[in-house]
């Protein structure tokens, strides 16, 4: 069994610290096999945001898979801003802004979507999609396939369409076409689980979006309580599904427990 938790849109700088100490007390209990950071680590990219998000990290010593937000680059040094946006990043999270996780029974595949001139609104280029698609072929039967980016593929209010990565249709027509199983997103701090192969897109292979919400931020919306999500794949008894479990911050109990879960069929239907 492998067992992951996608940790989004921390914000340190805006963090709740008894909602933080909660999740480091899941994810050290939990040991899962990785921890997928999903980007917005920081609320303004400075040196002491990362600095508690470095720390965050190592005090519960797993595995950590790492991509940035839109909020992990300088908003008000113009300079820092243009010349080196992602230097306090690199500086705390290494200079890989693309991770790649890989196990007997996972490939996870992280992509740097944020574009600093864009502010914001996060891109996938031709080439990145390309790129994801060709280490997608070259997965093993038994792996479950993740692409993470911050900025979604998909949205189910009408307020976020302004929020969709953009030329996100190419990168779900050509990642389902590759194999992949989910994408892990963010942004928008609204968790829910979604699949992506419609009646108008007609995907060559079953895909799902799951977008996380707010982990520990005083920036929650819409009364939603801080959530993360647990991915569990199990390739040695039932490879051809996977469970993704919504775990929400209880404030009476002042933990996060398991909330909404969904059984994800891992069907990959016509390969290249």
């Amino acid at each position: 069994m492998s067992v992951f938790v996608q940790v989004s849109d921390p914000h340190f700088g805006t963090e709740r610290p008894e909602v933080v100490a909660a999740l480091q007390r899941l994810i050290t209990t939990m040991a899962p096999d990785l921890v997928i950071l999903s980007g917005d680590v920081t609320q303004r990219a400075t040196r002491e945001q990362f600095a508690a998000a470095r720390r965050f990290v190592d005090a519960y010593a797993r595995p950590t898979l790492v991509v940035p937000g839109n909020h992990d680059v300088p908003l008000v040094n113009l300079v820092a801003r243009a010349l080196n946006p992602f230097g306090r990043y690199r500086d705390v999270f290494g200079d890989d802004l693309e991770p790649v996780h890989e196990s007997a029974d996972a490939l996870v595949i992280g992509i740097n979507t944020v574009r600093p001139a864009r502010h914001k609104n996060g891109e996938v280029s031709d080439r990145q999609i390309a790129r994801v698609c060709e280490r997608l072929r070259a997965a093993r039967d038994e792996q479950l396939r993740i692409v993470v980016t911050h900025q979604p593929v998909h949205v189910i209010r009408e307020k976020d369409i302004a929020n969709l990565l953009i030329n996100h249709e190419a990168a779900i027509k050509a990642w389902a076409a590759a194999g992949a199983d989910l994408v892990l997103g963010g942004h928008i701090h609204l968790p829910y689980v979604r699949p992506l192969n419609t009646e108008a897109r007609q995907l060559a292979s079953e895909l799902w979006s799951v977008q996380a919400g707010t982990a520990t931020s005083t920036r929650i919306r819409e009364g939603i309580s801080n959530s993360v999500h647990v991915i569990r794949h199990d390739a040695a008894s039932d490879r051809a599904v996977c469970l993704v479990e919504q775990w929400d911050y209880d404030e009476g109990r002042l933990a996060f427990k398991a909330g909404a879960m969904t059984t994800i069929p891992l069907e990959r239907y016509s390969l290249p």
